[in-house]
């Protein structure tokens, strides 16, 4: 072993019966190594936070909506099956589904919503979204054709108070015209499905029923209010949308699923941004932190120091010392880190239970936060990201007191010796 890495290996500890300034050395050495440790696991575990946040809002997003719908201009959509299958012939189209979407106000025992009623084909709509998977009791089959079936959202059926085979009133906002006055459409619908999204605005505010029940009772005819697509790649939608503009032979908006949530993804971008430099910080710390320790080391060793440069070591050696007692106080803490990142991002779920059930709070509140679990997404590149940026800082908190180490002039260290 070199005798460099042997020496910086016995400064980063103290030896047994060492003085007061030497524990002392090594003591603010397990504080940066801890300080380093804190950092890179908060790091790891707001990055997998962040990232999970991200994946699980666009999956649950997509679960209940599309990658792309095609709409009606001004008037409901006649030709559907005429744009379905032009947008079929797209090679990035998989599958396309028709659908009528409208406002409503649902009733029932005294008890009265606003919400947004989509008519699907459920055999379609499942080639589209991901309703099956959210499903928590009935299916989206049960909804037939002149059968007025309805599936709802399961915070929805709760404010409403209603269950599997309830009964309940639909009020359209489009009036009936009669002499006295004007009267709205009104129609009983049966609960046969109660579906868990894990998004607030839809298990509270969408309400699904037959294609052909909303054709009849929004009286829109053969019409719909769109096709909705499911493509190979939802990253590449913007593309898509481009081709089908030239596809697409009738009068008809394009847009596709980050239509109506852009700015909360790019806030959602932008907090992760900002969540990271905050954290950030905790590391820099514990640079602060590691190259304290090495000027109090260099102070404490230049005795020390002198006699190696007397015994014939160069000032690059001198300097190589303190470097590894520098980087081994790093890498032990960014090692710990990692391991402490992993442990606290994969176990956030029953570490936030355990917070709730003995402090009797609520941390994660589906209301505030969209979804209703804490999600988490190591992502093998972060933890790289954050293990180069660590080894760097460290690497760089060591250079100014290692050089000032390989400046000490033996003559003037040993002359009150």
């Amino acid at each position: 072993m070199p005798f460099e890495t042997l020496i910086g290996l016995r400064y980063t500890r103290a030896a047994r019966g060492a003085r007061g300034a030497n524990r002392l050395v090594s003591f603010i050495s397990l504080i940066s190594m801890a300080g380093a440790a804190v950092g890179v696991a908060a790091l790891i575990v707001v990055l997998s936070v962040m990232n999970g946040f991200q994946e699980e809002l666009r999956s649950r997003i997509l679960g209940v909506a599309s990658h792309i719908q095609i709409t009606g201009m001004h008037e409901p959509l006649a030709r559907w099956q005429q744009v379905a299958d032009e947008a079929r012939q797209n090679q990035h189209v998989l599958e396309a589904a028709p659908y009528v979407q409208e406002q409503a106000m649902l009733s029932h025992e005294g008890r009265v919503r606003g919400v947004i009623v989509r008519g699907v084909l459920p055999a379609d709509e499942e080639k589209v979204a991901d309703f099956a998977r959210y499903m928590r009791e009935g299916e989206l089959e049960a909804l037939h054709a002149g059968g007025f079936g309805i599936v709802l959202g399961q915070d929805l059926a709760r404010m409403l108070n209603v269950g599997m085979g309830g009964k309940l009133t639909l009020i359209a906002p489009q009036g009936i015209v009669t002499p006295a006055a004007v009267m709205p459409r009104v129609r009983q619908f049966t609960v046969v499905g109660i579906f868990e999204a894990g998004m607030q605005e839809s298990d509270t505010a969408l309400a699904l029923i037959h294609m052909n029940d909303a054709q009849a009772l929004y009286r829109l005819g053969d019409g719909v209010t769109g096709v909705r697509l499911k493509t190979d790649d939802i990253f590449n939608t913007r593309t898509v949308m481009g081709e089908l503009a030239s596809m697409i032979h009738s009068d008809a908006y394009i847009y596709d699923w980050t239509h109506g949530h852009t700015n909360f993804f790019r806030a959602v971008a932008m907090e992760k941004t900002m969540m990271s430099v905050v954290v950030f910080l905790i590391v820099l710390v514990a640079a602060f932190g590691i190259v304290s320790t090495l000027v109090m080391a260099v102070q404490d060793k230049r005795a020390d120091i002198a006699i190696l440069r007397t015994l014939g070591a160069s000032p690059r050696s001198i300097m190589m010392i303190f470097v590894l007692q520098g980087v081994i106080i790093g890498i032990v803490g960014l090692l710990a880190g990692i391991a402490l990142g992993l442990l606290l991002a994969n176990n956030l779920d029953l570490l936030v239970a355990f917070i709730e059930k003995i402090t009797g709070l609520t941390l994660w509140s589906k209301e505030i936060y969209y979804i209703s679990e804490l999600p988490s997404k190591v992502l093998p590149a972060d933890i790289a990201m954050i293990a180069a940026m660590s080894f760097s800082l460290t690497l760089l908190a060591t250079l100014y007191p290692s050089w000032r180490a390989a400046r000490t002039n033996p003559a003037e260290a040993l002359r009150y010796e």
